[in-house]
């Protein structure tokens, strides 16, 4: 699959505030691809760039392997999808979707084609005739899509779609958008700072932090292995830990004597040398908690702590663990009926137990980030600013 769409060497400044710091990205045709990051953090600005709605202050926007750079947006093979819809209040949803089939001075049958195809696309023929006063956020992001689908772009652009919905409603246009993507085959570029949005939909993801692209992957690589402390906290939960090699064991492990924490067998998953520093991440997932000390096993590692909080989610819970000095995060999934269980609780000693395979070495993080240790990121609903 041919790249149709790059982005070069992409610089985009106001003033003293760089909003994005040589981006690069290559889209395949017909993926999924998503640009994640917090609010601010040049996401929306490439969004815009791609669109035609700003223009970059050094770099070049390749489609089809024409330079659109400089191309203004209503000439571009593309649509964008925005946050608040932008749906023509005083038009019934019909004429919404038909607005541009119109100005591209299609004939009646055409667009009256082109609609109700539209429509049934989107399952909303029964509120045809309805206005977007008339109909839920959810069908007014409905519209709003196929009102951007009805011209066949080549890229369409979604820009915080879900937003401003509810969590169940979000949930349900996950799917309705990937069932959409599915029907009708173009690429899609998904901008958002919900990672669970990103993780679900997307092929492809690009992780953004200060105009900086700083990893880009499938969810799973992102996810397993992140480059840096930053992707590896913003993609969920994790626990960091910073030691020294003490032995290299053979050509896939060594031992790591961490801080605080104390001696593991760990994954050689880089080129390293005994008495070097190295981070780890650990997602919380992959630890296991006994009341009673494992029989030892090669790769395994096994260390006593004692838990302190706990948080029970119905379908999992979550606990906070003491080892050594330093507090773990582990999440327990729940695969049997728990009024019939003995659960761990409170103040109970115990055993964190995991596989030298599921930690996972990082690039050296600055030592204020040894702060986000087993802390999630906090939810943001709120809207990238206008131009970053």
């Amino acid at each position: 699959m041919e790249h149709f769409i790059e982005l070069r060497d992409i610089c985009k400044s106001y003033g003293e505030q760089i909003a994005v710091s040589n981006a690069n990205l290559q889209l395949k045709k017909g993926e999924v691809f998503s640009l994640l990051g917090p609010s601010g953090c040049g996401k929306t600005t490439l969004l815009r760039i791609l669109g035609g709605f700003q223009y970059p202050d050094s770099g070049r926007v390749i489609v089809n392997g024409q330079d659109i750079t400089n191309l203004p947006a209503n000439k571009r093979p593309i649509n964008t999808v925005f946050q608040n819809y932008a749906l023509f209040p005083n038009m019934t949803v019909w004429d919404n979707i038909a607005f541009g089939l119109r100005v591209a001075k299609k004939t009646k049958k055409e667009v009256g084609l082109e609609v109700e195809r539209m429509l049934e696309l989107i399952d909303m023929q029964a509120h045809a005739r309805k206005k977007p006063s008339e109909i839920s956020g959810g069908q007014k992001q409905r519209v709003a899509i196929a009102r951007a689908l009805v011209n066949k772009p080549q890229l369409l652009l979604l820009d915080e779609p879900l937003a401003a919905l509810d969590l169940k409603l979000r949930q349900r246009m996950l799917v309705e958008l990937d069932n959409i993507h599915d029907e009708v085959g173009i690429t899609f570029l998904y901008v958002t700072h919900d990672q669970g949005e990103a993780m679900s939909l997307s092929d492809r993801i690009a992780v953004m932090d200060n105009g900086r692209i700083e990893q880009i992957g499938s969810p799973v690589e992102i996810y397993e292995a992140p480059k840096s402390s930053f992707v590896a906290a913003f993609i969920g939960d994790t626990n960091f830990m910073s030691g020294q090699v003490s032995e290299i064991i053979d050509k896939e492990y060594c031992r790591l004597d961490l801080e605080d924490f104390g001696e593991v067998i760990a994954w050689k998953d880089k080129p390293i040398q005994k008495g070097e520093h190295v981070d780890i991440t650990i997602r919380p997932e992959k630890f296991r908690l006994l009341r009673q000390k494992p029989k030892p096993t090669e790769k395994q590692n096994a260390l006593p702590g004692v838990v302190e909080d706990i948080i029970y989610l119905g379908a999992q819970t979550k606990y906070w663990v003491r080892v050594g000095d330093i507090r773990v995060s582990v999440q327990q999934q729940h695969g049997r009926f728990m009024l019939d269980e003995n659960p761990i609780t409170w103040d109970e000693k115990v055993w964190v137990c995991w596989h030298a395979n599921d930690g996972y070495m990082l690039q050296r993080f600055a030592e204020e980030d040894a702060n986000m240790l087993s802390i999630p990121p906090e939810e943001d609903n709120t809207e990238d600013e206008a131009e970053v």
